[in-house]
């Protein structure tokens, strides 16, 4: 009887502590896929398309700013780490990829000979990739706010600009999701959305195609004083959004101070100062 080969060989994040009460979450970065699961999937999933490119250099002004990062090894083709441990579905009635996906964003197979996982499969996978970033993730949180009183999370994505599998026509630049307002200060969120629409690119919407994952959904607890936020960019506007996917500098320069401006806002809200409760006689 042969073993079967371990879900990873690679640790699930990386991750820098910070000193300010922000946790910045990228959980679709990752590009590493297991040899054992590289040798089953097609030539065109072994590219990882569908990845969340170049965001920890986009984002590189953040550790400046005091915040702590939170950075997936693994391609979200292993495990998606932006979706609930058992799988349901995010937007029932639209089109979606899994927790772990069998197909791409263009609906094409991951899985060049059809041998897509298995109860037993999934459950490595998620008990070796997803349980350990949530942890971190939680354990983060936890940490924010016992130090701060407040925590904020901000759930860092982007997406190629038309995926017609997904939406119709063109994304919009910036697609904040708040889960329609439960996982963060709605006058933070429309603050947010300001800045976003003053940016030099074209346009920003605020709960609309994507309202936020299981990250937003499940951590962002506004009355208990964690808030958190998607941000879902388009990518042509800091990448290229077609192989070999590079990273465009002068387009990035172009969006890096409305994203360092965002978080500002993100950060201003949680220092800012609060009112403390009366002293009991």
């Amino acid at each position: 009887m042969t073993t079967a080969p371990p879900a990873t060989d690679l640790p699930a994040f990386r991750f820098h502590q910070g000193t300010r009460p922000l946790l910045i979450s990228m959980p679709h970065v990752g590009t590493h896929v297991p040899p054992a699961l590289a040798a089953r999937l097609t030539d065109e999933a072994r590219q990882v398309p569908d990845t969340d490119w170049h965001l920890e250099r986009l984002y590189d002004f953040a550790r400046d700013l005091g915040a702590s990062l939170l950075i997936a090894t693994h391609s979200r083709y292993v495990v998606d780490l932006n979706r609930p441990p058992d799988g349901a579905s995010l937007y029932p009635g639209q089109s979606v990829t899994g927790l772990c996906p069998v197909d791409t964003f263009n609906d094409t197979p991951l899985y060049a000979q059809g041998d897509v996982p298995n109860d037993a499969e999934i459950a490595a996978r998620r008990d070796a990739i997803w349980r350990p970033y949530h942890q971190q993730l939680a354990t983060e949180l936890a940490r924010l706010k016992a130090a701060h009183g407040v925590a904020m999370l901000w759930d860092a994505h982007s997406i190629r600009s038309v995926v017609p599998r997904f939406f119709e026509g063109t994304l919009p630049d910036f697609n904040l999701g708040t889960a329609d307002g439960a996982s963060c200060d709605p006058a933070l969120a429309q603050q947010l959305l300001g800045i976003a629409q003053a940016s030099p690119v074209d346009s920003a919407v605020l709960n609309g195609r994507f309202k936020g994952g299981h990250i937003t959904r499940h951590y962002g607890q506004p009355l208990q004083g964690v808030h958190a936020i998607q941000l879902e960019m388009t990518q042509c506007n800091y990448m290229q959004e077609a192989l070999p996917f590079d990273y465009l500098p002068a387009l990035a320069q172009r969006v890096q101070p409305t994203l360092q401006t965002l978080l500002e806002a993100v950060l201003a809200f949680a220092e800012r100062p609060r009112a403390c409760a009366p002293a009991l006689p």
